[in-house]
């Protein structure tokens, strides 16, 4: 039985409303003098009215939640993480007004919230709505900024994928989703070894120009050396381009008006978290049927998806052609610029609770183009799909993006850089993200995890599509506004058929070679 709306705010601690931190009220809570670390420009750039993002990352449990078990577990990882045992409080008196990080007291039990839910112990498929529903009354409260901004709702209610689920919902001003994930990971252990970290798979080999070789010697030739020469010139021609672009989408390219795109002051209005389920050996099947990488793949089955979605929604066969070449539907994909820490690294950070790893948020931004067509041939997607990559990976669109924005907030204040990144994002119809996870089950604070599916809201679009790996299986993660949105779990079918389409397509094309 769905709760009502007023049961789904029921909480055994209420939640506070948000409030400005001043130098008095900090003064009294923090341990230090007004030296903190200050908040990088990304940091204080979600801290704006119009910005305010948050990260939602969702955990189902194959095991009931001990909440004590689960609190000693917070206390002796997270609350010792110097971001996580820190407000980014304003200084009234220092003229520049710049966010810093000051550290205060963590009581590890402000940040644990145990709705009152009322579920329906018989049918675990009806409390998979109001879990879900749950998640997303979170995107319309508050959080309480006189303490570190983060907290876990612990949902101990049995759904279709899990016995239990905890959410995790802290301010994006704490890191990147590179950064957050990794931090998560660090305070897991391997189910099966408890004494041991989770592992991730290697990387792929990065390529293009701007992981060119060295400048090739004499011995080489002159082939070699021109050929060197020519990636630069690639490079930078490429750059150009998308710089160009990118500063065209915020002032006056825009996307195409679609039942996917976001209206004005999306960013305030509520967002529902729906996620799916699809195999990772299916994804891999293609990708070595195409010679790619995983995340061309992905960006393929993204635009198929979206493709068969769109056609359903707006086309008949007359229109098709018409259609297809019409429409313009980019993702904006942010991309962290400087190398994260590894688990190893953040593990003995909160173990020691110093700052010795760099931490944060170094964003870039890149604009990808989903294009939307119908193809005779489903592995034509994953072939523009890995084109689209290549392409991306010959620029330095992402490093450049950085550094404009960060020479915009000091020549114009962080304001101007917020209405400038909100324009390309509000310009653009989604944003696309693809996280690798570890490659064994693991177990959190001793409850073994049966799925992560992360994402993020408080951004001007009305999708954000999210793919997080873990064991064998890839997690098909959507924010969607209702309003644009509504059939949001159709949206997620259309995903899960294209990967089973193109999938088939990719065993067809091995058997015939």
């Amino acid at each position: 039985m769905a709760a009502s709306p007023d049961e789904l705010h029921k909480r055994k601690r209420p939640l506070k409303i948000n409030t400005e931190i001043t130098a008095e009220k900090a003064t009294a809570e923090c341990k230090n003098e007004w030296d903190g670390e200050p908040v990088s420009p990304a940091g204080r750039l979600f801290h704006e009215p119009n910005f305010n993002c948050h990260v939602i990352c969702i955990m189902g449990s194959d095991t009931s939640i001990n909440v004590d078990t689960f609190i000693e577990g917070i206390q002796a990882t997270i609350a010792k993480h110097p971001r996580f045992s820190s407000i980014p409080a304003l200084n009234e008196s220092d003229s520049k007004k710049v966010r810093r990080w000051r550290p205060v007291e963590v009581n590890v039990k402000d940040h644990i919230i145990i709705p009152s839910l009322s579920p329906d112990p018989t049918a675990p498929s009806s409390n998979d709505r109001l879990v879900e529903d749950y998640v997303s009354s979170l995107t319309v409260t508050t959080m309480d900024h006189s303490r570190p901004l983060w907290e876990f709702h612990i949902i101990n209610i049995p759904t279709t994928e899990s016995k239990a689920t905890v959410v995790l919902r802290c301010h994006h001003s704490l890191g990147d989703g590179m950064s957050l994930t990794s931090l998560l990971l660090a305070c897991t252990k391997r189910a099966d070894d408890p004494n041991k970290l989770p592992s991730l798979p290697e990387p792929p080999r990065r390529s293009g120009p701007l992981y060119a070789q060295p400048r090739p010697g004499n011995e080489e030739g002159v082939g070699a050396f021109l050929l060197w020469v020519f990636s630069f010139v690639v490079l930078f021609w490429h750059t150009l381009v998308d710089m160009l672009l990118f500063f065209a989408s915020t002032l006056f390219l825009r996307d195409t008006e679609t039942p996917m795109k976001g209206h004005k002051g999306a960013e305030h209005t509520r967002k529902r978290f729906v996620h799916r389920t699809i195999r990772l050996e299916d994804i891999k099947t293609v990708k070595n049927a195409m010679g790619c990488t995983v995340n061309d793949v992905l960006l393929g089955v993204t635009s198929a998806a979206l493709s068969r979605y769109l056609y359903r929604k707006h086309c008949d066969t007359k229109d098709e052609k018409k259609f297809s070449r019409n429409i313009r539907v980019r993702s904006t994909l942010l991309v962290n610029i400087r190398p994260t820490p590894g688990m190893h690294a953040l593990a003995e950070m909160m173990e020691s609770g110093k700052n010795g790893a760099k931490y944060g948020n170094h964003l870039g931004y890149m604009v990808l183009q989903f294009p939307i067509v119908i193809h005779e041939d489903p592995l034509d997607y994953v072939r523009q799909g890995k084109a689209i990559s290549m392409r991306k990976k010959s620029s330095l669109e992402a490093v450049l993006t950085y550094f404009s924005a960060d020479l915009i907030v000091k020549l114009f204040g962080i304001k101007f850089a917020c209405t400038l990144t909100r324009r390309v994002l509000m310009n653009t119809t989604l944003s696309f993200s693809n996280l690798v996870g570890p490659t064994e089950q693991i177990s959190f604070y001793g409850h073994p995890v049966a799925y992560i599916a992360p994402s993020v809201y408080g951004h001007p679009q009305a999708l954000t599509v999210h793919y997080q790996s873990y064991m064998n299986t890839m997690k098909v993660v959507m924010a969607v506004d209702d309003s644009v949105i509504p059939d949001s779990h159709q949206l997620l079918d259309d995903v899960a058929e294209s990967v089973t389409i193109i999938k088939d397509a990719a065993e067809n094309l091995s058997k015939k070679n």
